[in-house]
């Protein structure tokens, strides 16, 4: 199962690659907004879409709203170090599937990635 992470923090990016390697999946990872449209526009083969809230060119929301007008069927997890409840009711009404804040034990991800990549029902995350 592939996985795309899309964070502006180097070092968040390499810690959730390693871990989602080292859990079976196949993962890639962008900086910023533009570059995850961009390699999804690449390969549509990815199942799961990490998301920061808040980074360049783009925010977690925007990607929300560009997978939605797609029908390639990504579930995207948010992150985010502080969302409002506007940013949260947001993320929602578009469709992520889980809302993580920052910092989240990586139990917590690898939980709700398990869950996702199963087609099981997933227990929304706020």
């Amino acid at each position: 199962m592939k996985v795309l992470i899309v964070d502006d923090d180097q070092g968040s990016r390499e810690l959730l690659t390693e871990v989602l390697t080292a859990d079976g999946y196949l993962v890639s990872a962008v900086a910023d907004g533009t570059a995850a449209r961009d390699e999804l526009a690449r390969d549509g083969d990815y199942k799961i879409v990490i998301a920061d809230l808040r980074m360049p060119n783009g925010t977690g929301l925007d990607l929300l709203k560009h997978l939605k007008g797609r029908s390639h069927g990504q579930n995207l997890i948010l992150m985010s170090s502080f969302m409002s409840a506007r940013e949260k009711e947001q993320a929602l009404e578009l469709g992520a599937r889980a809302l993580l804040e920052k910092p989240f034990r990586l139990s917590e991800l690898l939980e709700v990635v398990g869950e996702l990549a199963n087609r099981k029902s997933v227990r929304l995350q706020s």
